[in-house]
């Protein structure tokens, strides 16, 4: 089993007498969580593996059904955890689609020019943006669409960005 875990969810609140749980979703891929057997709960610092007996969409939300969490009171006692899997059961991400985890760090190139270094990617209501910081420590908001971006390999962390595009133009707030 791999030893890195990624964040999924968080429990939100008890949901019915049986001690299932409603979560919020952190995944781009909500769906993610009716397919899946188990999932890890960070329990005073160490992950432990839950196996998951039921998982049902109510109105809006994801309602989850632990094992062994059988009545309210048991339920609660994971109000507040974190959802996570762990890097053997990551969901596939669809060709040229990555995971925050694997941008960030990432150096960015604009032909042979280092930009700086992807610090986070948030989103915006279009499309994501990286945050790229530069050598002075200032950032750099690039729109993370294809058009921009001529590749990016995740083995060795560097993205190659189009030529032409001023990305580091003065901006107003």
């Amino acid at each position: 089993m791999g030893s890195d875990f990624y964040l999924i969810g968080n429990i939100l609140a008890p949901f019915g007498e049986d001690g299932s749980v409603k979560i919020t979703s952190y995944s781009d891929f909500p769906e993610r969580f009716f397919s899946m057997k188990f999932a890890f709960i960070d329990f005073f610092g160490q992950k432990k593996k839950i196996n998951i007996s039921n998982v049902k969409r109510y109105k809006n939300s994801i309602v989850i059904k632990f094992e062994n969490f059988n009545n309210e009171v048991e339920g609660s006692f994971l109000i507040g955890k974190d959802i996570f899997v762990d890097s053997e059961n990551l969901f596939v991400l669809p060709e040229n689609t990555y995971f925050i985890h694997d941008l960030i760090g990432s150096k960015v190139f604009q032909g042979e020019i280092l930009l700086g270094n992807i610090k986070d990617v948030f989103s915006a209501p279009a499309n994501d943006v990286y945050i790229i910081q530069d050598v002075n420590g200032e950032e750099i908001l690039i729109p993370a669409v294809a058009e921009y971006i001529v590749s990016f390999d995740k083995e060795n962390k560097v993205m190659k960005l189009k030529q032409g595009v001023d990305f580091i133009g003065e901006y107003e707030d």
